[in-house]
């Protein structure tokens, strides 16, 4: 049985989230940076998991996906201020 197309639904909503904002006003310092980011966003919501981002978006109502892309939202932003406050914190 094959469980690779097996994932987080909102990995991708957070992700292309920082890649606009990296593109606008976010200050990106390295990729680890972003990792961090997405890292803590994605602990802040819950897990979904889906087989297809497609079929999912499908099935959901225009409420739910406006639900869902204002916490993608709402995360990430908290994302960046943790990763900037704390960022100090473990610099050698």
């Amino acid at each position: 049985m094959a469980f690779e197309s097996i994932h987080n639904y909102y990995e991708q909503l957070v992700l292309d989230q920082l890649l606009t904002l990296r593109n606008t006003e976010l200050q990106v310092e390295s990729d680890d940076f972003l990792s961090d980011i997405a890292c803590v966003a994605l602990n802040q919501l819950p897990a979904r998991y889906v087989r297809h981002n497609v079929d999912t978006a499908f099935f959901m109502t225009q409420e739910e996906r406006q639900v869902i892309d204002h916490e993608v939202n709402k995360a990430v932003k908290k994302a960046i201020d943790y990763v900037n406050k704390h960022r100090d914190d473990h610099q050698p």
